[in-house]
């Protein structure tokens, strides 16, 4: 059974400005995600599940289906405030779903295989693909996940700070810990994070997780429960989120998983802010002449 790409592309782009699952970046009108789809049909996945919002359901379908049809097989499913579980307590004020765990558990009556979860505006490069795929298709154990790693230098923005799940890895290159840190910034001294008022300093080869994921089908318990005892604890509040890195994180501490971390040399870059627009279309315009990708990715 081929993996299933997992892609998360129901953010609200507060930091953006707008859907940046949708903005055009490559020479045709490509927006980062026609990448990742022609990177995971070359690298042999069999179908992609999109985890969208309605409101802008049509206008996604009608981007992405055309080029998809006949190539891959292709489900969506719905992230919304309202799915949470039942007799859940949440503060009626909230205006946001509840981040990446919360998005992915959206799928799991979509997927019952292998998967590969990936930020829809992440361009993750074609060899983490196959690194992936190969990963998927060689691991029969229900309880070894992976992860794509990329070093935290690689992966900042010029025009403000980002989220990243720091990593720390054992002998045998299997994850020890990922946390979230959500204000990495490149200063004077190098880069650093802030929590609450602590500034810590970050070795500019510290791996990340850029959230491209390894998974089997028993995430889905592992969201469920997590999930229920997150909302539990956080559910009165307005902006906290339920991270992956947080979910797999605790699972490796309880000893249910383990995580390779796998290495390859593709590059990796993104929009967090409207300002990153450029650079991220000067590099796709760099992977073309390098003959990475055809001009037009779907003729």
């Amino acid at each position: 059974m081929k993996p299933t790409l997992l892609v998360l592309a129901a953010g609200m782009g507060s930091r953006y400005g707008g859907l940046k699952q949708l903005d055009e970046v490559g020479p045709n009108g490509e927006a980062i995600i026609d990448y990742s789809l022609y990177d995971a049909i070359r690298a042999g996945f069999g179908k992609v599940v999109f985890v969208i919002r309605t409101d802008f359901a049509s206008e996604f379908k009608a981007r992405f289906e055309p080029n998809l049809k006949n190539r891959i097989e292709i489900e969506y499913v719905y992230q919304s405030l309202d799915k949470i579980p039942s007799g859940a307590i949440v503060n009626p004020e909230r205006e946001k779903p509840w981040g990446t765990a919360h998005a992915a558990l959206m799928a799991e009556e979509a997927i019952h295989e292998p998967m590969a979860l990936i930020n829809a505006d992440d361009f993750y490069g074609r060899k983490a693909y196959q690194v992936m795929s190969d990963f998927l298709n060689s691991s029969s154990d229900e309880s070894e996940y992976s992860m794509v790693g990329y070093n935290v230098a690689n992966t900042l923005s010029d025009f403000g700070t980002v989220s990243r799940g720091v990593c720390n890895t054992d002998a045998e290159g299997n994850l020890t810990t990922v946390v979230e840190r959500t204000q990495i910034i490149r200063e004077k001294e190098g880069i650093v994070y802030y929590e609450e008022d602590k500034r810590t300093l970050l070795d500019e080869h510290t791996p990340v997780s850029m959230n491209f994921w390894g998974l089997k089908p028993t995430i889905f318990k592992y969201l469920n429960e997590g999930f229920a005892e997150f909302i539990k604890d956080h559910g009165n509040e307005l902006k906290s989120e339920y991270f992956i890195p947080l979910l797999i994180n605790n699972n490796i501490i309880k000893g249910r998983i383990k995580t390779k971390v796998l290495q390859c040399d593709s590059p990796w870059f993104g929009v967090t802010y409207k300002e990153d627009k450029a650079f991220v279309q000067q590099r796709i315009k760099d992977q073309i002449e390098l003959g990475n990708y055809p001009n037009n990715l779907w003729i």
